[in-house]
């Protein structure tokens, strides 16, 4: 946890570091950093088919330890939620574009070339792994549950074990795309533009969650104000530690505060705490669309972005709980979808860990407001129904 509160703060003093020290380096040296680079983003391509399936799995079997009826709507209202607000941020992308909010472009038409070039050979597809995480995890956990849950267990182990080994590459996977950036002339105007691209994601999504608890406070400003300022020690803790699951206990507490059914904060709080993810379904659809603006990739077609937004709404249920972790299981999809190569890949990577803080902040604020909405839900659906039901909520 340590080395995650400082993530941000090494990766921004190496970009400066090195952006500085770059034009001073021999061409070797700025080779062969940009070969490692390359190759450690190799490695973590073809681990995160492993990655993924295990989170998944894991969530699963949680998951279906609830009843039935819970898990199914549980993960409706998360997709929908996570996919409505994905899809919301298509626009502000589009805005990126029509306004030309990025105008970073590669000066250098040949630019730095790797030293070799060596991939990790593909085992599995990242949206098989995904589905088979998740119906696995589902079947065996409802047919096996005591079986299921050691499998998860070890899976939990192997996979903590490689996260911790990613947590330290990133650092080095970083250098060598900045000296590439660098190298390519593309570093000069990169703080002036997303500065602007940061504004326009934290105004977004504080925005967006501000007409959502007001909307599900009926619009009355009063109720809205409070359920947020109770929100606030848990966004706060989220800002500071950036984990929604070190802010947890404050965010149920607030939940507690903010909803009629004290139970339910207990039961949909630490199942959504990583899976409804409101601050990275806005951020990483507009730094996507920033990224591709600056190296002249064209506006994604809308039926292209469905297809993202599928993939990436399933890949939210598979967390990385480290710096980066967000952006991590959606590199190949935004490599796949988006034609994202490995210098948009690592430039992505490096703002999206830069600007986590604020992520994490909007992360946590949308959990509360989720929980919110599954109990006005819940206290429309037990006038109609047993409310005995209603209470396993």
């Amino acid at each position: 946890m340590h080395m995650h509160r400082k993530m941000p703060f090494i990766l921004l003093f190496e970009i400066i570091a090195i952006s500085l020290l770059t034009p001073y380096m021999p061409l070797i040296l700025q080779k062969l950093l940009y070969t490692i680079s390359l190759t450690i983003k190799s490695g973590i391509i073809f681990l995160l088919p492993l990655i993924i399936f295990g989170l998944l799995f894991k969530t699963m079997v949680g998951l279906a330890k609830q009843a039935t009826f819970v898990i199914i709507f549980i993960l409706l209202m998360v997709c929908t939620s996570n996919a409505t607000t994905t899809f919301l941020s298509h626009y502000v992308g589009m805005g990126i574009f029509q306004f030309n909010m990025a105008i970073l472009t590669p000066q250098s038409v040949s630019g730095l070339t790797p030293l070799w070039a060596f991939s990790f050979p593909k085992l599995i597809a990242n949206d098989k792994a995904m589905l088979g995480g998740i119906a696995l995890g589902i079947i065996l956990g409802n047919l096996y549950p005591a079986i299921s849950q050691s499998i998860a267990n070890k899976f939990d182990k192997i996979i903590n074990k490689l996260l911790s080994l990613i947590i330290y590459v990133i650092p080095v996977f970083i250098a060598g795309f900045v000296v590439k950036l660098q190298f390519d002339g593309v570093i000069a105007t990169l703080a002036k533009d997303y500065t602007k691209i940061f504004t326009i994601i934290a105004l977004s999504q504080f925005s967006y969650l501000f007409l959502i608890y007001l909307a599900l406070n009926r619009f009355k400003l009063g109720g809205t104000l409070l359920s947020i300022k109770n929100m606030l020690p848990a966004v706060m803790t989220g800002f500071s530690t950036m984990s929604s699951a070190a802010a947890m206990p404050f965010t149920i507490a607030a939940v507690k505060r903010n909803t009629r059914n004290k139970d339910l904060a207990s039961s949909i709080i630490p199942v959504t705490v990583n899976i409804h993810l409101v601050g990275d379904c806005i951020a990483i659809p507009v730094l996507a669309y920033a990224v591709m603006k600056s190296f002249g990739l064209p506006e994604p077609a809308l039926m292209t972005y469905l297809v993202f937004v599928l993939y990436f709404v399933l890949a939210k249920f598979s967390v990385a709980a480290v710096p980066g972790g967000g952006i991590l299981v959606m590199l190949p999809i935004l490599e796949n979808y988006l034609g994202f190569n490995a210098e948009m890949l690592s430039l992505i990577t490096a703002l999206y860990i830069l600007f986590d803080p604020v992520i994490t902040s909007a992360n946590v604020l949308g959990n509360g407001a989720f929980a919110l909405m599954v109990d006005k839900l819940q206290g429309c659906r037990s006038k109609a129904v047993d409310p005995a039901l209603g209470a396993t909520l």
